[in-house]
């Protein structure tokens, strides 16, 4: 089921063609998304209901559902359901409340101050997936630090369903984030209407979200074409597990599945010191594939993905660096010497007992995650990502005498008179 390799027998090219995923060579998802971006700047509204009766099978005659609907959604799902969003909601917040710290101020010599305090980004666009799976995860993930932050406005948009609405679940999540109104917009439109503004749709100065190759090649074309802002490049999701002989090959083989059942075009990638693992797993996977009611999505996931056989566990690591997993998972009995090596990962999970679906969840890690390699540059959604951090600094008189000279020599030979000027007139 999955194609093995051993990594000592790996070229370059192999390498190269391992490690790619989501790649555009025919530039065919970037025309597609241009085409709907153009179209939103110029139409709005227009454009925006006409992809939701073309790709979402429904005519809106509004594009957006306010408090009173959404707390009538609301009201449709379990206690036990509305219970486990609320405990994901505290845990998603008690970890993210943390990361909002104030920083102490420096002297960085005798007179001269320097300090920075975060602000809050004060339009945030969120989005939301639909399509094949309904995600109200995502809108916590995402609603608790945009919150803890303290952004003034937050724009919710997610595709609708057959009725025009949202379910239930995304509509409790609204009422705990105390968020009143949501979009009925999904795809690559969605970042666009956040991107430009419409008649309906409030333009933002960030938006986050994971979403399809359409959507991440909308949010990376739009923060070229416009002054606003990402998260990071969130596209299809993958994991990559480095298992030993200690790992259990059921748990492994659900850890695969849980990742190749988000989408066809996710990866789940098995890398293991032991080959009688993999075959263990391989035998499993079929299994527990078949019991899966999103089998056929599972199935062509695993059809993109792999397994690497090394010879040891820094082999592994090496092997996971390279690739950049947006989910890493080390299910070995001996994982702590491990984590330091880790240089590269989105959210790592270690032990045999933690399965990355708790992250997804309700542990309280944030899992909008960097994907397609881009680990190797980005974090995960945190607080910080929505605020930003001004600098400020102040001088005394003795500073301006400690530190001006200093400031007059360099903007001296920096040929910049004017800046020395600036000093100058202050010590003379």
């Amino acid at each position: 089921m999955l194609q093995t390799y051993r990594y000592s027998t790996l070229q370059e090219t192999d390498f190269e063609r391992l490690l790619a995923r989501n790649t555009d060579p025919s530039r065919g998802i970037e025309q597609l998304v241009m085409e709907i971006i153009g179209d939103v700047k110029t139409n709005g509204d227009a454009a925006l209901k006409k992809y939701a009766e073309k790709f979402d099978g429904v005519q809106l005659t509004r594009l957006y559902l306010e408090a009173n609907e959404i707390a009538s959604l609301a009201s449709t799902i379990g206690r036990e359901q509305q219970r486990a969003l609320e405990i994901a909601f505290a845990n998603i917040y008690r970890f993210h409340e943390t990361q909002l710290r104030k920083e102490r101020s420096i002297e960085t010599m005798p007179g001269v101050k320097c300090w920075r305090e975060p602000r809050p980004i004060e339009k945030v666009g969120l989005y939301i997936p639909g399509g094949s799976a309904v995600l109200p995860s995502t809108l916590l993930m995402l609603g608790v630090p945009a919150r803890i932050a303290g952004c003034k406005e937050i724009v919710v948009c997610s595709p609708p369903q057959a009725d025009g609405k949202i379910n239930g679940y995304i509509a409790y999540c609204l009422q705990l984030l105390k968020i009143d109104r949501i979009y009925l917009v999904g795809g690559a439109q969605a970042v666009a209407a956040m991107a430009y503004g419409t008649e309906s749709v409030p333009r933002v100065d960030k938006i986050f979200g994971p979403g399809n190759q359409y959507v991440t090649k909308a949010k990376s074309l739009l923060q070229g074409l416009t002054n606003v802002s990402i998260d990071m490049p969130a596209g299809p999701s993958e994991v990559l597990v480095i298992a030993d002989d200690s790992a259990n090959p059921e748990y492994v083989a659900a850890d695969l599945l849980a990742q190749a059942e988000h989408g066809a075009d996710s990866q789940a990638i098995l890398v293991s010191t032991n080959e009688q693992l993999i075959d263990k797993v391989q035998v499993t996977l079929k299994t527990q594939l078949a019991l899966l009611p999103r089998a056929a999505v599972a199935e062509k996931a695993l059809a993109n993905s792999y397994a690497i056989l090394c010879a040891n566990l820094e082999e592994a690591i090496a092997f996971s660096n390279q690739y950049a997993p947006e989910h890493l998972i080390i299910e070995t009995d001996n994982w702590v010497p491990l984590l330091r090596k880790v240089s590269n990962a989105g959210s790592v999970f270690v032990g045999h007992l933690t399965p990355e679906s708790v992250g997804d969840y309700a542990s309280g890690t944030n899992h909008t995650l960097p994907t397609s390699g881009y680990a190797r540059s980005y974090s995960g959604v945190s607080v910080d990502a929505f605020v930003k951090k001004i600098t400020f600094q102040h001088l005394t008189a003795e500073g301006l005498r400690n530190i001006g000279p200093t400031v007059e020599i360099l903007a001296e030979l920096e040929g910049l008179q004017a800046h020395k000027n600036a000093v100058s007139v202050r010590l003379h």
